[in-house]
């Protein structure tokens, strides 16, 4: 079993670990002592025991929180999922017809009859 030296609160400690545990216990250590020195910056030193403790107490008030979170996000999932289900259990939707107004030939025929009366007329003015 290896054993890990790790500091917190400007103390160093020895612990012992799981084979390949090594990077997860440095992390851990990591957090406690990020935690133990918030502490210290707001009430100074504080005997070993009492540090540990209250920067334990913090990190599980935060670890506390998140798996609040993790429970709110989980339920929103298993909503989720259900909503899907329901949906897709669903027979699909009748298409909707959509009609395009179309212009009758009879219009655009005399539309262009117009065009042409009048392009006629222009070339006339233009001769004269």
């Amino acid at each position: 079993m290896p054993q890990v030296e790790i500091e917190i609160g400007g103390r160093t400690f020895e612990v012992a670990c799981q084979e390949g545990e090594e990077h997860f216990l440095h992390s851990a250590a990591t957090m406690l002592d990020a935690e133990a020195a918030h502490l210290a910056d707001q009430i100074g030193r504080v005997p070993e025991a009492r540090m540990l403790l209250m920067a334990g107490l913090m990190l599980a008030d935060k670890t506390a929180g998140l798996e609040d979170r993790v429970r709110e996000l989980e339920a929103q999932a298993a909503k989720m999922r259900v909503d899907m289900e329901t949906l897709q259990a669903q027979p699909a939707p009748e298409p909707v017809r959509v009609e395009v107004p179309v212009v009758p030939a009879t219009v655009t025929d005399a539309l262009a009859e117009i065009a042409a009366r009048a392009e006629a007329l222009a070339e006339q003015v233009e001769t004269r």
